[in-house]
């Protein structure tokens, strides 16, 4: 943790000429305000002010100024800037006027929840594993959906073209501070996935945000474009967001009764029945675009059925052990593209009320009681189909929408109702593929 000295002295040693102030807003989407080193120390007095449709997202004629907060921790120079006149990057709560949180947010919104968890005697750690594609681009500029290579799960070169520049992300990330678990080549053509070694809960909802922004910019400069859209290519792999979680109270592994073979402890059951009993509203979160609904369906790694497993993919939650030294959770449902703050804070939201609510852990799936049909699996115990289904479960969950805030729940469900009627007002190619020699 850095003092207001002490970072700076490091931005005159680093000769940093602009900083950028980083947030996040309602959706997910990485924002940034640029100051000069001269007011540098004004920044990190939380003196600079702007305007707060830059974190809602969206104008509502209704903004008002808010103030930037840096964490002090977040200092770092990026590390492919020039040397003489570089350029740094502070992460940033947001403030109202009177000093307290800004309802839209995010980052607070996980704060808050962490508060409790640790009122509860408890910690969690969050390890991630990102998927995403590496397109060429056209003569402009833009992304097209022309793979960089045509390689599969875990392939080298020659074949993985992309290595190159997955090796540049991972350097650069390390360079940003971060542990990198693993990196390969995932299943799809073009498909790669980086893994980031566990660290708290708010560090890894940082390390999210900037994790997108660091991997399209090194694609860029190897002349690629890097998507984390769930569901870029029909008939290929979908990209997701898998994030294990380890819950701790003090120093103990709460996963894990201590017994052989490996047995899930009683908190961690509560936990685990806890997730599952908000998934379908947690999923208009952790699953926000229209997009992210071609992924969530039957095959062989989606998760698609709210339960938990040991041996199956197809579930929401996986509980494996940890190479001996305890047990890990993994939520495979999620994707990149969501709010990590927010998804993170609904998640554990989720799972401590469970806790307190006692809430019973259900029987595992195995491959044997797998159910293949929809139709021989109810409707509840599966994730909603569409973003307008998920819409509604979040709508009728409280215990959610009093995680996220009134504030923000608003302004999400609207701007998310209105992409569901543009979307519901367009004909796709599909249709007139299927339909029009037809009819």
């Amino acid at each position: 943790m850095f003092t207001g000295e002490e970072v700076l002295e490091k931005a005159r040693e680093e000769r940093v000429k602009f900083i950028r102030l980083q947030l996040t807003d309602i959706f997910g989407a990485l924002k940034n305000i640029a100051v000069t080193s001269e007011e540098l120390e004004r920044a990190l007095a939380g003196l600079v002010t702007f305007d707060s449709s830059v974190v809602d997202g969206v104008t509502g004629g209704k903004e008002q100024s808010i103030a930037l907060r840096p964490d002090l921790s977040s200092f770092v120079v990026f590390p492919w800037r020039p040397r003489e006149g570089s350029v740094a990057r502070l992460i940033c709560d947001v403030a109202s006027p009177d000093g307290t949180p800004y309802p839209g947010c995010s980052r607070s919104v996980l704060k808050k929840v962490l508060e409790e968890v640790n009122r509860m005697g408890f910690e969690i750690l969050l390890g991630a594993e990102v998927e995403f594609y590496l397109f060429h681009t056209d003569g402009k500029g833009n992304p097209t959906t022309d793979t960089h290579d045509r390689a599969g799960f875990g392939d080298l070169t020659p074949v993985d073209l992309g290595e190159n520049a997955r090796r540049d992300m991972v350097l650069t990330l390390e360079e940003m501070g971060f542990s990198i678990g693993s990196s390969h080549h995932e299943a799809g053509p073009g498909q790669h996935e980086i893994s980031l070694k566990p660290d708290t809960a708010l560090a890894i909802a940082d390390k999210l945000v900037t994790f997108r922004f660091i991997v399209r910019t090194m694609a860029q400069r190897h002349g690629l474009y890097a998507s984390l859209m769930p569901k870029p290519l029909n008939g290929r792999p979908g990209s997701a967001l898998h994030l294990q979680l380890f819950l701790y109270r003090r120093e103990e592994d709460s996963f894990y009764d201590g017994r052989e073979p490996l047995q899930l402890g009683r908190e961690a059951g509560h936990f685990i029945a806890g997730v599952l009993a908000h998934a379908r509203a947690n999923t208009a979160i952790t699953n926000p675009l229209i997009n992210s609904y071609k992924r969530l369906v039957s095959g062989d790694h989606n998760p698609v059925y709210i339960a938990w497993s040991e041996d199956s993919r197809n579930t929401v939650l996986r509980v494996s052990e940890d190479y001996g030294k305890g047990i890990r959770v993994e939520l495979r449902s999620p994707d990149s593209t969501c709010n990590p703050y927010l998804a993170i804070a609904i998640i554990l939201k989720a799972g401590i009320e469970g806790i307190l609510q006692r809430l019973p852990l259900p029987p595992p799936m195995t491959q044997n009681s797998e159910i293949k049909s929809s139709k021989q699996w109810p409707r509840a115990d599966r994730l909603p189909r569409t973003l307008e289904e998920a819409l509604g479960e979040l709508d009728s969950d409280q215990v959610i929408r009093d995680t996220l805030g009134e504030y923000i729940y608003q302004r999400f469900a609207r701007a998310k109702d209105e992409e569901w009627e543009r979307f519901q007002k367009f004909v796709h190619p599909w249709e007139l593929e299927e339909y029009l020699p037809n009819f």
